[in-house]
Parts: structure tokens; C-alpha cells; sequence
């Protein structure tokens, strides 16, 4: 068995992670979170997202967001679902953009009101334009094994929309287990194929914890080559248009799990807990990862 010796984590607690946050979350908390984040040695995070207030309403301070916490010594990256979106996002000099798509087109439509075939029509030329002007672009795949309302993805039909993201210029694929069901054999069977048929692409494994297998997906996306992870601290977040779906895995449960085997991922656990911190009041649930809970019990 050949695991990778480093990993990088990519905090979605800010944007993924506060989304599904029905109270708003005062900006300043936000930027606390963020700046904590930063300090325990996360380099790349989604700091928020460019989309309408009106449907995610936690979002609305996205552009201040930006703003207070530009940098060119992080990755900072930012949610845009549309071009009116990537416009607003460049609008606050952002040089990371995400963009995202469902392979399920019942989801799509049930979260941005368009077919995955529209909505890569619309894509394609933004970010032709984007890569044009040397912002990097992550493309988001969601529902890439299974989905709420269509249930199974056929693996070939997730490949297919990889490479079509990769020939259209994305710097990373985010590969995303929107609600949490995918079994390890499938995360291994998955991210083996991408990782031999895309090798100029990042990769990037996206587990949602529904049903406790995040981590185990995990491991199977490491023994498959996989050296990238979305993670959330505290295990926040959820999907407003995925029933069911809950929390992402918690940064510092993969954190603790990589370190442990030998995995160097740069992040401080103290420094971390103590972001988590920062956010816990401010949110509706209580925080009860395992790693968390052990360290507030000493």
C-alpha cells in the first residue's frame, strides 16, 4: 500500500460549512473564523459565495467577505453559480472562483433552476474568460455518486462531466459526495479512474459525513492517489437543495486521522479548535465531532 505523504486540506467551514445557517452570522464572526482558520495552517478555504440573498441569505456579506480578507499568501476561494455571480466576484479582485454543476439533473434544476447540460453551455465561456485573465477555477461536482432524488449515479456519466470541465481549461475538480452515501469501494472505484484518466487536473475529494463513511471514503480516495480534501471545521454544514444531506466532514477529525498516519497536512489541532470556538455560538447546532469533543474535555 503507497499513501501519499502529504495532504492538503481545503476548509469549506466559511462558505459550505455556514450556508445552511437559517440566523445570519454577524460578518466580523465570520472574519474571526476565517482569520483563525488561516492561523492553524489551512492555505486554501472557500471563504463564501456569490449568490443571490435572496436564496441563501447567510451569503449576503459575500463581497466584504472578500474584501477583509484578500491575500495572494492564501488560495482564497469564492462561490459563484452564474455570471452575474463571477461578475460581483471579480468585481472585489478575487483570483479563485468556483463554479458548480450536478450531475444529477433533478438536482441541478432543484438548485439552480437548470439542466447540467445548460448550465455547462452557460460555463464553458466564463471560464474561457476567466482562465484568460489567470484566475484559477475549481469546478464543483456535485452529486458524483449518488443523488436525493435520482438516487445512483452511473460512474460514467461523473467521469464524463470531469473530463468535460478538465478540456474546458478548470485548474481542479472538487468530487463531491453531496449526501453522503457513497460506500468506499465506490470512492476508491471513482477517484482511481479520474486520477489515471485526468492527471493534469487537481483532484479533490468532497465527503459529506450523513452516514458516518466520510472518513473511510476518505482513506479509499487516499489509496486510489487522492492527496486533496474538502473538509469543514466542527463538521458544519449541509446542502439547502439536498434533503437529508448533513454536515461535511470535520476538518479535525481528518486532520488527527492523516497525522496519525504519518499523512503531514501543516495544520495546528490546537489552532483549529480554538476557530471552532470562534464560530460555535454563533451557530444553530451544537459541534460534536470527535476530535472537538475530546479537546474540550480536557
Amino acid at each position: 500500500m503507497v499513501l501519499p505523504t502529504k495532504a492538503v486540506i481545503i476548509e469549506v467551514g466559511p462558505r459550505d460549512g455556514l450556508q445552511n445557517e437559517k440566523s445570519f452570522v454577524p460578518t466580523d464572526i465570520k472574519n474571526k473564523f476565517i482569520e483563525q482558520l488561516k492561523s492553524s495552517g489551512v492555505t486554501e478555504m472557500e471563504l463564501t459565495s456569490f449568490v443571490s440573498p435572496k436564496w441563501v441569505p447567510q451569503m449576503q456579506d459575500a463581497a466584504e467577505i472578500v474584501l477583509v480578507n484578500s491575500s495572494d499568501t492564501y488560495r482564497n476561494i469564492v462561490l459563484a453559480p452564474n455570471r452575474k455571480g463571477v461578475e460581483r466576484a471579480l468585481e472585489t479582485g478575487c483570483k479563485a472562483i468556483a463554479v458548480f454543476v450536478g450531475v444529477s439533473n433533478s438536482f441541478n434544476k432543484k438548485n439552480i433552476n437548470k439542466t447540467t447540460r445548460e448550465s455547462m453551455e452557460e460555463l464553458k465561456p466564463i471560464i474561457a474568460e476567466l482562465k484568460a485573465t489567470n484566475v484559477f477555477v475549481r469546478a464543483c461536482i456535485s452529486t458524483s455518486f449518488y443523488c436525493p432524488f435520482e438516487g445512483k449515479i452511473a460512474e460514467e456519466d461523473t467521469i464524463a462531466l470531469c473530463k468535460e470541465f478538465a478540456q474546458s481549461g478548470v485548474d481542479e475538480l472538487s468530487v463531491a459526495d453531496t449526501i453522503g452515501m457513497a460506500a468506499p469501494t465506490e470512492s476508491f472505484s471513482l477517484f482511481s479512474k479520474l486520477k489515471k484518466q485526468l492527471p493534469e487536473v487537481l483532484l479533490t475529494a468532497h465527503f459529506h459525513d450523513t452516514r458516518k463513511m466520510a472518513l473511510a471514503n476518505i482513506y479509499a480516495a487516499l489509496e486510489a492517489g487522492i492527496d486533496r480534501f474538502d473538509t469543514s471545521a466542527g463538521g458544519l454544514g449541509g446542502c439547502p437543495f439536498a434533503p437529508g444531506a448533513t454536515g461535511n466532514v470535520a476538518t479535525e477529525d481528518v486532520v488527527y486521522m492523516l497525522e496519525r498516519m504519518g499523512i503531514e497536512t501543516g495544520i495546528h489541532l490546537d489552532e483549529l479548535v480554538k476557530a471552532i470556538d470562534i464560530i460555535a455560538p454563533s451557530i444553530s447546532r451544537k459541534i460534536e465531532t470527535g476530535y472537538y469533543q475530546l479537546a474540550k474535555a480536557k
